[in-house]
């Protein structure tokens, strides 16, 4: 069982709402600061469910002083179903720091993902745990993820990912994911922006493995590079210990390179 991070006083709550992009609905999970200094934009990985990064958003938040607004965006229509609505008005913001959170939901192997068949299959059976009571369903996301999931990744699998068209969208994004990952990296647009780039990678992490460290290193060396020590997974965002802890490193990051810019 993990331990909370505990605070003096309560921790400011991140909310979500729904908005419009280009006629489908898309959440996001927002934290807003009375006088930001900076915001700080996540784009979250496969499967796009912002409220899986709920512990990880409240924790920078806290970390930032609340000098920093932060909008999570999940991916476009991708849990809600799409509303007929021409254009999407809502406020523009320039965003000064952005963040692509890569994790949670990657334990499908590769041939579950290509056939469509078996693709069909898994999100019907995941969509029939979805349609059962409340405290069932729970109690099989619970068994099924292990006990090491915090209960804000818990009921964010039990209230978006038990859906039939979400796990089909999971599992078409994860496959086009393989094939991105053999793709060559624009290494012009690396190399130009090398000093606002910073890439966090684990020792045991097929989706990053330390190869593509290697390579990084060698074409962009002014990336910052850095291996997770503390035994924290891919699916980093689902435990509590795991939000805090990268949560840290992105804090770290961010006020590193406020320094060296005002060097």
């Amino acid at each position: 069982m993990e331990t909370a991070r505990l605070t003096a006083f309560p921790r400011e709550q991140a909310t979500t709402r729904v908005c419009m992009v280009s006629s489908f609905a898309t959440e996001l999970l927002e934290m807003r600061s009375k006088e930001p200094s900076l915001h700080v934009l996540l784009i979250p990985g496969n499967p796009g469910i912002v409220a899986v990064y709920k512990d990880f958003v409240e924790a920078l938040y806290e970390n930032l002083g609340g000098q920093a607004s932060i909008t999570a965006i999940g991916h476009i229509s991708h849990s809600q179903k799409c509303i007929n609505t021409a254009y999407f008005a809502d406020n523009c913001t320039i965003y000064d720091r952005m963040l692509h959170m890569d994790g949670s939901f990657h334990y499908m192997n590769k041939s579950t993902i290509r056939s469509s068949l078996l693709s069909k299959g898994v999100s019907s059976c995941v969509s029939l745990i979805g349609s059962l009571q409340a405290s069932v369903r729970r109690g099989i996301v619970r068994r099924l993820l292990g006990p090491s999931w915090s209960a804000t990744a818990v009921d964010a699998a039990c209230n978006h990912l038990l859906r039939y068209h979400t796990m089909r969208n999971v599992l078409f994004m994860a496959m086009t994911e393989f094939e991105m990952l053999t793709e060559e990296p624009d290494w012009t647009f690396i190399r130009a922006r090398q000093n606002e780039i910073a890439l966090l990678f684990g020792a045991d992490d097929h989706w990053g493995p330390l190869s593509h460290l290697e390579e990084v290193s060698k074409r962009a060396p002014g990336v910052v590079l850095t291996v997770e020590t503390e035994g924290h997974t891919h699916s980093y965002c689902c435990t509590e210990a795991g939000s805090f802890w990268v949560a840290d490193y992105v804090t770290n990051s961010i006020k590193s390179q406020n320094l060296s810019r005002n060097n």
